[in-house]
Order: structure tokens, then C-alpha cells, then sequence
């Protein structure tokens, strides 16, 4: 990945879909801004259940990246923060 500035402010979008015991589906997406992408990254793939990783979206400036661009973004060498954990095990 080319020059992605992990301290760009960053929202953090993530979507779920509960099923209710009806049968039928209700959906919430949940929004969070952080002052940093790097923390928002970091929120996503430490923070969250690792099935909702799929369902995430982080914009920052103008650029999107969804689940497998957001790993990406965490297990690169240039991500600032201290990981808390070994990302491969999620």
C-alpha cells in the first residue's frame, strides 16, 4: 500500500444483522470517529468481533477501505500503534 497517513482523522463504519425469532432480519450500523485512522484500525481488528471485520468500512479524507484493506492497513510495518494482539490468530 502506497502512503496511507495512519494520523488522518477516520469514522469507523460496522453493520450487523440480528435475526429476531420471527424469522425476519433487522439491521443496525454503528459509527465512530476517531482522531486517528491508526486507532480506528486498531478498534477494528482488536476491539471487534472478528466476524464483524467483513461488515466494517473506514473512510479517511476521501478513501474507503473495507475488511481485507483494513488488516492490511493493521499488519503493515508502517502501523504506528503497539498491537495488542497477534492479528494471524484472529
Amino acid at each position: 500500500m502506497s502512503a496511507f497517513d495512519y494520523g488522518m482523522e477516520a469514522g469507523l463504519f460496522s453493520s450487523k444483522t440480528l435475526a429476531k425469532r420471527s424469522r425476519s432480519y433487522q439491521s443496525s450500523v454503528e459509527f465512530r470517529r476517531f482522531a486517528q485512522a491508526a486507532e480506528a484500525i486498531r478498534y477494528a481488528v482488536e476491539d471487534m468481533p472478528a466476524a464483524l471485520l467483513g461488515t466494517c468500512s473506514l473512510e479517511v479524507a476521501e478513501a474507503t477501505y473495507t475488511g481485507a484493506a483494513i488488516r492490511s492497513l493493521y499488519e503493515s510495518a508502517e502501523f504506528p500503534l503497539p498491537r495488542r494482539i497477534d492479528a494471524t490468530k484472529k
